[in-house]
């Protein structure tokens, strides 16, 4: 008997044959359609990869990523019990988000003093953690406390794991404003670090943020080249005033955000550290580890079964903690609608715990090296966030590009391609687009009141750079708004808007078509009146008019369509329907729109527009 490995006994895998049965699969049809996608941004994505050989990569520092959480009730005691229970559970850094910072979204710390800032830090060890500060436009006050408040405990600067956050770019990319114009604002960067350095200070002063282009809608590629030519800017700006371009690298940090798709996530934190590479080279400087922030995306959270903001959480925090990122905050899965109670910053803690302990996700210093998709993804993303950070440096660099527009209306055209993907489902949202619930139970939120926001910015109060800002959106927004005036409907009459489902013929006939339908006006706040189906019009046209419905959905298979849709769609119209709408894609429309339907449900079609008039139509009738 012939003793042989198991593989052996197989032909190789090759592309050739493999390609030889998607063939056979296709029948003819388009690759390139079926098979091959891209992102928002352009960049293509194969359905197979061959192996790669692993390109050098810059990693993390060995070890784990840090977990950090967010500090951000605007009650200073509430505050620091929050910062002393995660960092017992588990956590091991900070984020301090004043309330005047964007991403404090209503709420964020209040401290005004060094007494405040020492209050909400009661008790907390900060040579054993990681800090970072978040404060916006109060930024450089922020930095002054937390430097009073090292001094009055007698701590070493140079002790401490400490990222001060300044970020006039993103500042003015958020909210269209930078309190001054550039020249006045350069002197100001460079004494605060070097007044920061004198009393031993050798750690990040500035961060390059890149959540106000994400949130703003920028795909990879310009989130990328934002934060590259914000971070050059900010090398540049150190230099003028004296500092060393060893110092001025050393003094800058960047923040990606990180969303669901783990595939294209793991790669941009990848060639974020490949670009900063590249800078590093091109300034005749040894690279060094770049110190590498994330945060889930405010983007992909949802109102609407915010359970499931776990699981995408979970998802962005492996994604940016495989692409080697040094911390990782993940968002609490209720953060869209509210300030998160104890239990889900417990949640958004122990998933990254989990990640870390159990699964051992940073045992590997780069775990995607040699997988030929994530080494395509991380080389097309280095290579197109070069040209584009290339195109800004071209414009005058990252606060003159955004001074004009420029980079806001390429932003913009990103922007509009996914949401044009979120109405038509292509990118599809569980519990919002997908799924969706319409008798979920609410979640719990703290009941605080919104925190004060200071006006003023330390940056500077004269003569300003303005731009226009991004905007700061989440993606399920429009489908939310659909769910907010159903539910205004249901408290005002006790009843949702509905749509009866005109099934025909047997349950193997219309099933697919009225779960799909039922879905489909779920999202947006329409509730599906379903039944066992009909064998003829008369019972049709009762079962109609006893749902006490005014708009009808038509469902059931083409073959049945082609035998009875127009007879029961002039059933439907003749007991009442004010509307009436056919889930599928006939071969015949104009037949059927002449005897009554007034618009088609269809996979891929606009679902945002069709529900907006579906819910108007459902509410006057």
């Amino acid at each position: 008997m012939e003793d042989r490995p198991l593989a052996d006994l197989f032909e190789p895998a090759t592309r050739a044959r493999w390609l030889g049965l998607v063939e056979g699969v296709l029948k003819g049809a388009d690759f390139e359609k079926r098979l091959v996608s891209k992102s928002a941004d352009g960049l293509r994505i194969e359905p197979l990869y061959d192996p790669a050989e692993p390109a050098a990569q810059p990693v993390r520092a060995p070890g784990p990523w840090r977990v950090v959480q967010r500090v951000d009730h605007p009650d200073l005691t509430a505050a620091n019990a929050q910062a002393l229970t995660d960092l017992e559970g588990g956590a091991d850094g900070l984020t301090l988000v004043f309330a005047a910072a964007p991403t404090a979204r209503g709420y964020g710390l209040t401290a005004a003093s060094v007494d405040d800032l020492d209050a909400a830090l009661k008790g907390v060890m900060l040579p054993l953690i990681a800090l970072r500060l978040e404060a916006g436009g109060q930024a450089l006050e922020a930095a002054g406390l937390i430097k009073g408040l090292a001094e009055r405990r007698g701590e070493d600067l140079a002790a401490l794991d400490l990222d001060l956050g300044i970020d006039p770019v993103g500042k003015l990319a958020a909210t269209g404003s930078l309190g001054a114009i550039w020249s006045d604002i350069v002197p100001k960067l460079g004494a605060t670090l070097r007044d920061f350095d004198a009393a031993g200070f050798r750690g990040r002063a500035l961060l390059a943020d890149g959540r106000p282009y994400h949130e703003g809608g920028a795909g990879e590629v310009d989130e990328l080249a934002a934060v590259l030519a914000t971070a050059v800017t900010y090398l540049r700006a150190l230099e003028s005033e004296g500092h060393t371009l060893e110092r001025a690298r050393d003094a800058v940090a960047v923040l990606l955000a990180a969303d669901a798709d783990e595939f294209l996530g793991l790669a941009k934190f990848r060639a974020m550290r490949r670009l900063w590479a590249r800078v590093e080279q091109a300034c005749g400087l040894d690279p060094k580890p770049l110190r590498l922030h994330a945060e889930t995306a405010w983007r992909m959270m949802t109102r609407r079964d915010p359970f499931v903001n776990i699981l995408r959480t979970t998802m962005a925090t492996s994604a940016a903690g495989l692409g080697g990122a040094d911390s990782v905050a993940a968002l609490p899965y209720t953060q869209a609608l509210g300030l998160p109670d104890a239990f889900a910053r417990r949640v958004a803690r122990n998933s990254q715990i989990v990640l870390l302990e159990e699964s051992g996700l940073a045992r590997v210093s780069d775990p995607a090296a040699g997988a030929g998709g994530f080494e395509a993804l991380t080389a097309e993303l280095t290579e197109k966030a070069w040209e584009a950070f290339q195109a800004i440096e071209r414009e005058g660099g990252i606060v003159a590009s955004l001074s004009v527009g420029k980079l806001q209306r390429r932003i913009e055209a990103v922007r509009e391609t996914r949401a044009r993907n979120v109405a038509t489902r292509r990118e599809p949202l569980t519990g919002a687009t997908e799924f969706p619930h319409l008798a979920e139970k609410p979640v719990a939120v703290l009941d605080v009141a919104p925190a004060v926001v200071p006006p003023a910015s330390d940056f500077g109060t004269g003569s300003a750079v303005a731009c226009d800002p991004l905007p700061s959106g989440r993606l399920a927004e429009p489908f939310e708004a659909l769910r907010d005036a159903s539910d205004a409907v249901l408290a005002k009459s006790g009843a949702r808007p509905a749509v009866f489902l005109a099934n025909l013929g047997a349950l193997s006939a219309f099933n697919t078509r009225a779960t799909f339908a039922a879905n489909a006006f779920a999202a947006g706040g329409i509730e599906a009146l379903s039944n066992d189906g009909f064998a003829d019009e008369a019972a049709l046209a009762e079962g109609f008019r006893a749902s006490g419905a005014r708009v009808a959905c038509l469902c059931s298979s083409d073959a049945v369509y082609a035998e009875r849709a127009v007879a029961a769609a002039r059933a439907l119209k003749e007991a009442g329907a004010g509307t009436v709408y056919l889930a599928g894609k006939p071969a015949d429309p104009d037949a059927l729109r002449a005897a009554g339907v007034d618009g088609f449900l269809q996979a891929g079609g606009d679902l945002l527009a069709f529900l907006n008039e579906a819910l108007r139509r459902a509410v006057q009738s």
